[in-house]
């Protein structure tokens, strides 16, 4: 098939970046333009990561602007320098898939307490496009502007939406275990190898900034005012996201709401029994396990996804696709990376 998609991807060489060269280099539609990256300028992309050498990406040179033209921008950068470029390239008539949080929110109060800076283009937050294709499909379409979930909130949305929709419940509780690449490659004291190692820990318990982001969405979609207790740990793993999410409630027959909720959705997969990581290691798929403890009278949901795949670059080429027009799962099907 002949690839016609011109993908420029900006900050090629974090995480989420790499997985995205790493999707789009077989999509079949795509050609990548350039890479771009402010701290490694003028080197080929395979003197920094020989896995690349001997391959087209490989031979390119990463440039810190775009030199050819593009049609479609991935943003894999701070929150801030998205929030700055993001207008630019809109203006541009370019399409903008953001991998940071600079659009995810719709309150520009929201990005003072929770992110630390005013945002300057608030203009923008209610064009931008929450992209979490299972709940806003029809608005992904054709969009210009669309702001990526982050993965702690597609693992807990995708968990919590069936239940909201059809069940009354009490009090929410979200437990959420993610691999350390969820914190990007920029070298930090806690996440060298002697100190991350048979070590768990938990962080911004008081605040965190997916907070504000999963209730928001939640209020957009079902108009329910909901707080979230929300505690992320971070695991000694590479990457994979497991959530747990507790609710009071006394409906018991769960597995019945998910499975007709989830019925058509290529990467959302209902499960019998609790999933585990290696199951979703380099796939967009989130696999759910919902349940009832009848004891404690609480709904129990358990989400897995590749914090990197669905969490972040494989929800990002899904969204690509619907704002193209193209099939939803195109250069996305893949098996999990297993063991």
């Amino acid at each position: 098939m002949e690839q016609t998609l011109r993908v420029s991807v900006f900050g090629a060489t974090g995480y989420t970046g790499l997985e995205l060269l790493r999707i789009l280099s077989s999509h079949p539609k795509v050609r990548i333009t350039d890479l771009i990256s402010s701290s490694t300028a003028g080197k080929r992309l395979g003197e920094i990561f020989s896995f690349f050498e001997g391959s087209d990406l490989g031979n390119k040179t990463l440039v810190s602007e775009p030199e050819e033209d593009f049609d479609t921008a991935f943003l894999c950068l701070p929150h801030e320098a998205s929030m700055e470029l993001v207008p630019e390239l809109v203006s541009e008539d370019k399409k903008v898939i953001d991998l940071s949080g600079a659009y995810r929110i719709r309150d520009p109060k929201a990005y003072v307490e929770f992110y630390g800076f005013e945002h300057s283009h608030p203009e923008l937050l209610e064009k931008a496009v929450y992209g979490l294709p299972e709940l806003f499909r029809d608005s992904v379409e054709g969009a210009d502007l669309v702001a990526n979930p982050g993965c702690y909130p597609t693992a807990t949305l995708i968990a919590l939406y069936p239940l909201l929709k059809y069940v009354e419940v009490g009090d929410v509780v979200v437990h959420a275990l993610s691999g350390v690449s969820g914190a990007g490659r920029k070298t930090r004291q806690h996440f060298h190898y002697p100190e991350m190692e048979e070590n768990f820990f938990a962080y911004s318990v008081e605040k965190h900034r997916h907070t504000p982001e999963m209730e928001d969405v939640l209020n957009r979609l079902l108009g329910v005012d909901i707080r979230l207790r929300f505690t992320p740990v971070v695991v000694p793993a590479s990457r994979g996201m497991l959530v747990t999410v507790y609710a009071d409630t006394e409906e018991r027959n769960l597995m019945e709401f998910y499975r007709e909720t989830y019925s058509s959705e290529p990467f959302v997969r209902v499960i019998d029994r609790p999933p585990m990581t290696k199951w979703v290691l380099g796939t967009n798929n989130c696999l759910l396990y919902p349940t009832y403890d009848p004891r404690t009278s609480k709904a129990v949901i358990i989400s897995a996804i590749d914090n990197l795949g669905k969490g972040a670059s494989g929800q990002a080429v899904q969204n690509m696709n619907l704002m193209w027009g193209f099939e939803e799962t195109l250069g996305l099907f893949r098996q999990p990376l297993f063991p």
